[in-house]
């Protein structure tokens, strides 16, 4: 829960540097223990296995391969923040199943050199594995793409997530069906529905009988608008007290230092740091 508390903290603190706008925002809370299990961790890990992950590849080749060692070593630190807490289930999308294979990966190699120690940590994936681009429905939805059009976001207005959904690729077919093979990008637009309303594929494709993809489209907007409204409150609220948010990011960083500390100790000792 702590690990948890602070990440929750830090996804508002965006929010915060733009109330005090400028270098007087407090640093964010630091828990240097996932940085120092990271580096014990990347020296069991082989260049190589890095250099085989597929998000690796995917990024490098867009950035024409000027991809930086912070990047190739991001998964290690991602194990880290696992492992630093013996987590024992991490819910991920199916993207980042190549990632936790290397946590599991690192997590039988470290007991087995030193005794067992981290639990082997499993996946949880939901129905909704992978959310696919708006307007490129062979790729993961992403925050980081350059296409704007391509990426809802919880902080976008309604009219923003009418303007992508009634800009996304679909096909030249007007029937809403299900067939990621054939429609990757009509059934994306149904995979999202079922994800914020809860309902099955099957009877999301029921319901829009007789809808054109068009109109389908503005539909599952009209969902995904739903869906987020009361987040979006949240969100407002919060952005309203920033003396709340830096407190909730200071508990949360001490609760995950108390927790993050007494294991990195541990593993400093038995590789022979201490």
């Amino acid at each position: 829960m702590a690990l948890h508390s602070i990440r929750k903290a830090r996804g508002c603190w965006s929010f915060i540097r733009a109330l005090h706008k400028g270098s007087a925002a407090a640093p964010a809370p630091q828990v240097s223990e996932h940085t120092q299990l990271s580096w014990i961790l990347s020296c069991m890990v082989r260049l190589p296995r890095l250099q085989h992950l597929h998000q690796w590849k995917a990024k490098t080749t867009k950035q024409k391969h000027d991809g930086t060692g912070g990047l190739l070593t991001y998964p290690v630190l991602q194990a880290a923040d696992i492992l630093l807490y013996k987590s024992t289930h991490v819910p991920v999308g199916e993207d980042q199943v190549q990632h936790m294979e290397l946590v599991q990966d690192l997590a039988e190699g470290f007991n087995k050199k030193y005794g067992e120690f981290f639990p082997v940590p499993k996946s949880i994936l939901t129905s909704m594995k992978k959310v696919k681009s708006l307007r490129d429905p062979s790729a993961k939805m992403s925050k980081s793409d350059p296409d704007k059009l391509a990426t809802v976001r919880i902080t976008d207005s309604p009219e923003e997530i009418v303007q992508k959904f009634r800009k996304a690729v679909t096909d030249f077919t007007s029937e809403v069906t299900y067939d990621p093979a054939g429609r990757a990008g009509v059934s994306n637009m149904v995979a999202v529905h079922a994800a914020v309303t809860g309902l099955s594929v099957e009877e999301v494709v029921r319901r829009s009988a007789g809808m054109d993809t068009a109109h389908y489209k503005l539909a599952v907007a009209d969902a995904v608008i739903e869906k987020f409204a009361p987040i979006k409150r949240e969100i407002e609220k919060l952005k309203l007290d920033k003396d709340h948010l830096e407190k909730v990011l200071q508990i949360g960083s001490a609760k995950a230092k108390e927790l993050a500390y007494p294991v990195c100790q541990e593993v400093k000792k038995l590789v022979g740091f201490l």
